[in-house]
C-alpha cells in the first residue's frame, strides 16, 4: 500500500503565486496549537479558506467530522486532491475550487466554524463576508498580520476594522507566528486572531445593524477631524459626544448608543 510520504512526494511541488497573495504555513506543530486554540468540537464542520499546502487541512481532519477547504489555486487544488485523496474519498474533506467573494456562505451548514491563514489583502473582505453574513460562523480562529490582530484585540485606540468586529463578537490575540513559519516568508510577522461567541444580539434589527455601520464609517471618514464634525458632515446628530474626541477614542458601547439615538431621532 502507498504511504501518505509516497503519495505526497510523487506530486511535484507548486511554487507560491504572488497574485493571490500566498505564504504557505509550513510548521506542522503552529497549525496543530491553532486547531488547539480554536477549540473544534468533535461534530464540527470546519470551513478553511485557502488551504495552500495543506499544513492546517492535515491538523484541522484530526479535529473535525468535516473540513470544506475552497482554494483559489487550481493547481494547488489538483495537488490536495492528490495528497487527500482518502479523506475526499471517506466524506471528511470537501475540497472546492473558487474565489471566497464568490462564494454561497448559506451554503454552509448552520454552526461552522472558520479557521484559516488567509492573504494578507483580503483581511477586511474576509470578516466583512462572515460576520454581516446570514449565516455566520460560531467562532472565527484566523492567521493574519500581527498588526492587525493587536489593532483589533489589544490597542486602546479603536478602528473601523476593531468596531466592526466587536459588534459581532468578542476577539482574542491568541499568539504570534514569526515570520520564518511561512514560504515565501513576509516581510512581516503573523499572529493567530480568535473571535467568540458571535451573533446579531447587539443589534435590535437589520435597519439598526445598517444604521451602526452608517455612523461607523461616517465618523471616520476624517482621522484627523472630530468625529461630531465628521457626523454632522454626514447629516448626523452627535448627542452626547465630548467634543474634540475623535472616532478611535469611542469605545463599542458609545456607538451602539449613538445609533439607537440617532433612530430614535430619526422616527
Amino acid at each position: 500500500m502507498m504511504t501518505r510520504m509516497e503519495r505526497t512526494s510523487s506530486m511535484p511541488s507548486v511554487r507560491p503565486k504572488k497574485s493571490l497573495g500566498q505564504n504557505f504555513l509550513m510548521h506542522a506543530r503552529i497549525a496543530e496549537r491553532i486547531v488547539l486554540v480554536a477549540e473544534i468540537a468533535r461534530d464540527a464542520t470546519v470551513c478553511e479558506i485557502g488551504p495552500g499546502t495543506g499544513t492546517l487541512t492535515r491538523e484541522l481532519l484530526k479535529k473535525a467530522k468535516k473540513v470544506i477547504a475552497l482554494e483559489a489555486d487550481r493547481e494547488l487544488v489538483e495537488k490536495l486532491r492528490h495528497d487527500f485523496s482518502a479523506e475526499i474519498a471517506n466524506g471528511q474533506l470537501e475540497l472546492l475550487h473558487g474565489d471566497i467573494r464568490a462564494f454561497d456562505i448559506e451554503a454552509l451548514p448552520k454552526g461552522y466554524a472558520l479557521v484559516a491563514n488567509i492573504p494578507y489583502y483580503l483581511t477586511g473582505e474576509i470578516f466583512r463576508l462572515f460576520l454581516t453574513a446570514l449565516n455566520q460562523p460560531a467562532s472565527m480562529t484566523l492567521l493574519v498580520q500581527k498588526e492587525v490582530a493587536e489593532r483589533v484585540a489589544r490597542s486602546k485606540k479603536e478602528s473601523l476594522l476593531s468596531l466592526s468586529i466587536k459588534a459581532y463578537g468578542a476577539p482574542r490575540y491568541e499568539f504570534t507566528v514569526p515570520k520564518g513559519a511561512f514560504r515565501p516568508m513576509p516581510k512581516v510577522d503573523s499572529a493567530v486572531l480568535s473571535i467568540r461567541g458571535i451573533s446579531r444580539a447587539r443589534f435590535a434589527s437589520r435597519a439598526e445593524e445598517e444604521r451602526f455601520f452608517a455612523l461607523l464609517h461616517a465618523g471616520f471618514a476624517h482621522k484627523r477631524k472630530y468625529v461630531r464634525n465628521n457626523l454632522a458632515d454626514a447629516g448626523f446628530e452627535a448627542g452626547d459626544i465630548l467634543e474634540k474626541a475623535r472616532a478611535e477614542d469611542l469605545p463599542l458601547d458609545v456607538w451602539m448608543v449613538l445609533t439607537k439615538e440617532t433612530i430614535r431621532s430619526s422616527g
